[in-house]
């Protein structure tokens, strides 16, 4: 495959700006399957959920607090179906206890401050018990809830029915949560190792490919490497959920209505996704620092030598631009051939960071001056050749392995 026909890189300087921005974004939501789409289908299953639990609650039960509907549906989406059922039911578990604490006291102490103190002390220490995970918090604040809404009734048949309206409203909830994930785009594959490969590598993808037109035509501006080093800071929490993915890869089948899709019958996983995470989550740190030294470079420092370095250099994260979207686009059914063009593509980087360290050395630059950037660009252009490289080698001996195996 040849760098031309590579789909994820830019040929022209990025514009600058707030609405330049925005559009950027939007386009990398509307044209990948990185981060940008993956937060705008959560956000709109979130909101689907949301909708379809108030509707619920409020027209058809015409409850007195229907918002315990939509927030419950909200609370409890996850990445999984597994992890939504799993929440859903430490939710309602915690919700139930914390409303039951409410009913008890109320009865033996009524609506009092005896009872609210009773109630804290009792939630608070209920909510650390391990069963309920993130979830224990819930049962003082359903607790705190249903102690309000059983101090304002005016009967007590008027408290029973409110404190089991708010069980019923969350147990909505939490059921219109759980259908929306199963039914909207269930993310089968959507947190598997796979997927948290394509997402991270889509990302480091678009930063090199904002970057590298950029150097090449000088255009090296205060604003836009600011912009390059900010993004560069927001890669932490991809890399933890693609971390994630390989932890949860297998966990997204459970319940998952998919599974019956004859294509998934015969799934099986990539033993080598965690060292590719591994090196492109080491990637995601040298570009931090690739972007600090050069948010950092002078202004007078445009032309000449200078000049040809940045174009140099804007060559060799180029051809790293290209691997990146090769890595985003990775399919265990095609690995064979894809490994292959993995392996090409790190050999001509590697001629062109050979290129670069010739042209750098065999000019005037200040390499070993540490207050000037271009000696730590080029530790950082070392850097990630290697990362690139390995994970490229990594990718080839997993695909050999399994031909080998098959041999067998």
């Amino acid at each position: 495959m040849a760098e031309a026909t590579a789909g994820r890189q830019r040929t022209e300087v990025a514009g600058q700006g707030r609405t330049a921005r925005i559009r950027q974004w939007l386009h990398r939501a509307a044209g990948s399957e990185g981060h940008e789409r993956h937060t705008l289908a959560l956000i709109g299953k979130a909101t689907l959920a949301a909708c379809l639990a108030w509707v619920i609650a409020y027209d058809v039960m015409q409850a007195q607090s229907p918002a315990f509907a939509p927030f419950s549906a909200v609370l409890i989406m996850q990445v999984t179906v597994y992890r939504s059922l799993l929440q859903a039911l430490r939710y309602v578990g915690a919700v139930s206890v914390g409303v039951a604490l409410q009913g008890l006291f109320g009865l033996l102490a009524g609506p009092g401050l005896v009872t609210f103190v009773l109630v804290a002390l009792a939630a608070l220490t209920i909510g650390r018990w391990r069963p309920l995970g993130s979830q224990g918090s819930q049962v003082a604040t359903a607790a705190f809830f249903a102690f309000s809404t059983y101090v304002s009734a005016s009967s007590d048949a008027d408290r029973w029915n409110q404190l089991g309206q708010i069980i019923l409203l969350v147990l909505i909830g939490c059921g219109v949560g759980v259908v929306v994930t199963m039914v909207v785009l269930p993310p089968m594959r959507y947190r598997s190792a796979e997927s948290g490969i394509h997402v991270l590598a889509h990302s480091l993808c678009d930063l090199v490919s904002d970057i590298h037109p950029a150097l090449r035509e000088n255009e090296l501006d205060g604003e836009r490497t600011r912009h390059w080093r900010e993004r560069a800071s927001h890669l932490g929490p991809i890399v933890e959920q693609a971390q994630s993915a390989v932890r949860t890869a297998q966990e997204s089948t459970y319940y998952n209505p998919r599974r019956l899709l004859q294509r998934h019958w015969h799934h099986t996983s990539f033993s080598g996704y965690q060292a590719v995470i591994d090196a492109l989550e080491r990637v995601s740190y040298q570009m931090g620092s690739m972007t600090r030294s050069l948010d950092q470079w002078h202004d007078g420092e445009s032309g000449g030598r200078h000049g040809d370095f940045l174009r140099d250099y804007g060559d060799f994260l180029q051809s790293l631009a290209h691997i990146l979207d090769l890595f985003s686009h990775i399919d265990e059914d095609r690995l064979t051939d894809q490994a292959r063009d993995l392996c090409e593509a790190a050999d001509r980087a590697q001629e062109r960071r050979t290129r670069l360290v010739e042209d750098a050395e065999g000019s005037d630059l200040p390499l070993g001056d540490p207050s000037r950037p271009f000696g730590i660009l080029m530790a950082e252009a070392t850097r990630l050749m290697d990362e690139m490289q390995h994970t490229c080698d990594v990718l080839q001996q997993a695909v050999d392995r399994a031909s080998a195996t098959d041999g067998a």
